[in-house]
């Protein structure tokens, strides 16, 4: 007797290795959306510091470094703020990539194993 919807289809050792596959990029999918969320707020808080730098008046402002915060020239600041607004935005445009990259993978997958096993294997997350 048969339990579930399941059919007779065999998996293969290739058909476990796809499935394995999906299953690892649909966890990575995961962290990359994560890491995304965490790089566009990165780059959201240097935006503000950024405004925040220009409405000042003063000449040396508080600016952290590690775990201290040391007075340095606004012209420094600035600099050194807009240097790390181009790493995180580099850093966001890869992760984009890598995204697009893993979601493209995830689609060809889900082409070949629900071409075999229709609707004995459930791919989309609910």
């Amino acid at each position: 007797m048969q339990q579930g919807g399941g059919s007779d289809t065999e998996v293969t050792w290739e058909d476990q290795q796809n499935i394995n596959k999906f299953g690892r990029l649909n966890n990575r999918f995961h962290e990359l959306e994560d890491e995304i969320k965490i790089a566009k707020e990165t780059n959201d808080n240097l935006e503000d510091a950024s405004n925040e730098l220009i409405l000042t008046d003063e000449d040396v402002v508080r600016f952290q470094i590690g775990e201290v915060f040391a007075h340095v020239p606004k012209d420094e600041v600035e600099n050194r703020i807009e240097n790390m607004k181009e790493v995180t935005s580099q850093k966001l445009t890869k992760l984009d990539e890598e995204k697009q990259s893993v979601v493209a993978q995830m689609a060809e997958l889900k082409k070949i194993l629900y071409g075999k096993f229709k609707d004995s294997i459930n791919l989309e997350e609910d």
